[in-house]
């Protein structure tokens, strides 16, 4: 099992999060400032990071930019006791990979840890294309480093799991994909959801995206087994 470093100083959370993954078969790490755990970081080499914003010195975004401009790529999920756009906004412009706002269930928190590694598993494999930083198809153009989607130029609000499931079409495109797959990779946590929140998902993504949601140029329908993303390059 993967190696995660939880760094929180928040004991409670610290020691309910570890107990939890420690359940679940993984080996914990853990540090209660940034200085340690940007050090457990380098000496340790955990497969993924747990990180709350507010940390005593060195701050959570502080602790995020270090790794990044240093080229450590482990996938970051960032916690925060704040529900504000804005720090959400600054964790995934910093290069975090997903966000949970306290108070939370651990079984999510675990949840979405097993979702990020499987994503990393899957994309070194080599059976996804790597995302470029931007991408533009028809009048839509998505930045994937700052999480923005615009058409026409005018900004498009997409939530955190319609983004999500663009990305992995996106990664996925001239791809079939089954509608359970994509509960797996996109959902994952949320087990008691049935493939019609998929379609509902998808098609809120074509009103926002498609010129004629009805007739899809981009998110294809594959009747009886699900979705393909398609571009000029892929048809």
């Amino acid at each position: 099992m993967a190696r995660i470093l939880i760094v929180e100083d928040d004991r409670a959370v610290r020691l309910g999060l570890t107990a939890t993954f420690q359940e679940e078969g993984y080996t914990v790490l853990e540090a209660d400032s940034g200085e340690e755990g940007l050090r457990k970081i380098r000496q340790e080499a955990p497969e993924v990071v747990i990180l709350d914003v507010m940390l005593p010195g060195m701050s959570g975004f502080e602790l995020l930019k270090k790794m990044r401009d240093q080229q450590i790529l482990i996938p970051v999920l960032m916690l925060t006791a704040r529900d504000d756009a804005t720090d959400k906004v600054l964790g995934l412009e910093l290069g975090a990979d997903d966000y949970v706002t306290k108070p939370f269930n651990p079984r999510e928190i675990v949840a979405r840890i097993k979702a990020l590694l499987r994503r990393v598993q899957y994309q070194r494999s080599g059976t996804a294309r790597p995302l470029q930083p931007r991408l533009t198809f028809g009048n839509v153009t998505v930045d994937f480093d700052r999480h923005e989607v615009r058409k026409n130029g005018q900004p498009v609000e997409l939530s955190h799991r319609e983004f999500r499931l663009l990305e992995y079409l996106i990664e996925n495109r001239g791809r079939l994909i089954t509608r359970e797959r994509l509960l797996e990779d996109v959902w994952d946590y949320d087990s008691y959801l049935t493939t019609r929140t998929v379609d509902n998902h998808i098609m809120r993504l074509r009103k926002k995206l498609e010129d004629e949601p009805e007739s899809p140029r981009f998110i294809k329908t594959v009747r009886g087994y699900g979705y393909k993303f398609v571009t000029n390059e892929d048809e």
